[in-house]
């Protein structure tokens, strides 16, 4: 929930809940849809919007008119909407970001309503299904990062698996079929009131520039029954709830054990660490049980790197860079510790001084290790901006 100190009355309620979905995998939660509206919820929600600085939807609400409003009679009124069941979701602006193939990506904008309500029952929902996801998810998750999922697939690389597929879906947030990840939520939830919030932010309508400065709007979402909202607040976790189908599925497979096999995704991006011999039949398997989850695997992008091109993540590439610094940081470590012990019969201050130095590189490179996973999180934040 962003940087903001989790009140404790709701740091109690989330640690409640993960304790209540991680103790007993099969508990379906029945009744929440009370704790979203909560007074103290929808505050937090509220700050945590504006933490964020969020750009205003399509309706041109901005934090600074709810202020003019009366921020806690704003929030009654939507905690009274939600209450009665009278809320309805409003159209999803469309903007575009290049990307850096020139070509541009789709973000949605919800108005600020709609992600205060996200953001709520993100609150609530989030802490039960983070008891579910499988390590190999490393992207919107408390205690992971981009730096980790780097030094999974370094340390995989350094452990035999060193044939690498690097898979690319096309369009993951825009393909996500509804039914089924509906099935993934009702997993866990049946609290029907949940379940139709969920499923009316998934087919909200979509608004965005005609060209001649009006605006068009489209139903594309709930007419196809395919997409989330690529910028909302709940787009993060529902992505990695339905990613989670594919790891659970590869593992019922029994894939990994037969081509000795370990996934590591971030988000939309993903790599599978195999045996030396094994990528092709791992690439295979892999493009299978994404055709059973009804994703399109990108083609152009997506091939067995060979047991020669041992840099696994194309997505990473700053990886490359951090296998460079590492051996121009040894070899300058081992040059002047040599000079250092040239000159240390007659200058022992001088030994530990360079000494110092070759400490002062190592900070630097674990100084230049964390900047790379802060890339790769920038990049994703660039992709899916998160309005909340």
């Amino acid at each position: 929930m962003g940087n903001l100190i989790t009140p404790e009355k709701i740091r109690k309620l989330r640690q409640a809940l993960y304790a209540k979905a991680k103790g007993e995998p099969e508990f379906r939660f029945y009744r929440l849809y009370d704790k979203v509206y909560r007074e103290d919820i929808l505050a937090h929600a509220f700050a945590c919007c504006r933490s964020n600085k969020g750009a205003p939807g399509a309706d041109g609400m901005t934090f600074e008119d709810v202020e003019a409003y009366g921020r806690e009679k704003w929030l009654r009124k939507l905690a009274s909407e939600l209450r009665e069941r009278t809320y309805k979701p409003g159209a999803i602006r469309r903007v575009f970001i290049p990307k850096p193939n020139g070509k541009q990506r789709p973000l949605g904008i919800p108005n600020l309503k709609d992600r205060v309500c996200q953001t709520a029952a993100m609150i609530v929902l989030e802490p039960i299904f983070e008891a579910d996801l499988p390590p190999e998810q490393y992207a919107y998750r408390s205690g992971k990062n981009a730096l980790e999922a780097v030094e999974e697939v370094r340390n995989l690389l350094n452990h035999g698996h060193v044939d690498v597929v690097d898979a690319d879906l096309s369009g993951y947030f825009d393909t996500i079929p509804h039914a089924e990840l509906m099935k993934s939520v009702a997993r866990r939830i049946v609290d029907k009131h949940i379940l139709r919030l969920i499923k009316m932010w998934l087919e909200a309508p979509v608004e965005e520039d005609d060209g001649d400065g009006g605006g068009k709007r489209t139903t594309r979402n709930k007419d196809e029954r395919l997409g989330i909202p690529q910028g909302s607040p709940i787009s993060p976790l529902l992505a990695n709830l339905y990613m989670r189908r594919f790891i659970e599925g590869w593992k019922k497979f029994g894939y990994g054990k037969q081509f000795g096999a370990k996934i590591v995704n971030y988000a939309d991006d993903l790599v599978i660490c195999c045996w030396k011999g094994k990528a092709e039949m791992a690439m295979s398997a892999m493009r299978h049980t994404m055709t059973l989850l009804k994703l399109k695997v990108n083609e152009e992008k997506t091939r067995n790197t060979g047991g020669k091109f041992r840099l696994p993540w194309v997505h990473f590439r700053a990886f490359a860079l951090l296998q460079k610094t590492e051996e121009l940081h040894r070899q300058q470590a081992v040059q002047e510790e040599r000079q250092a012990n040239n000159r240390s019969n007659s200058h022992p201050d001088r030994k530990r001084q360079v000494l110092d130095g070759s400490r002062e590189h190592g900070a630097e490179n674990q100084s230049q290790t964390e900047g790379l996973g802060q890339l790769l999180q920038e990049r994703h934040c660039r992709q899916n901006l998160r309005y909340d």
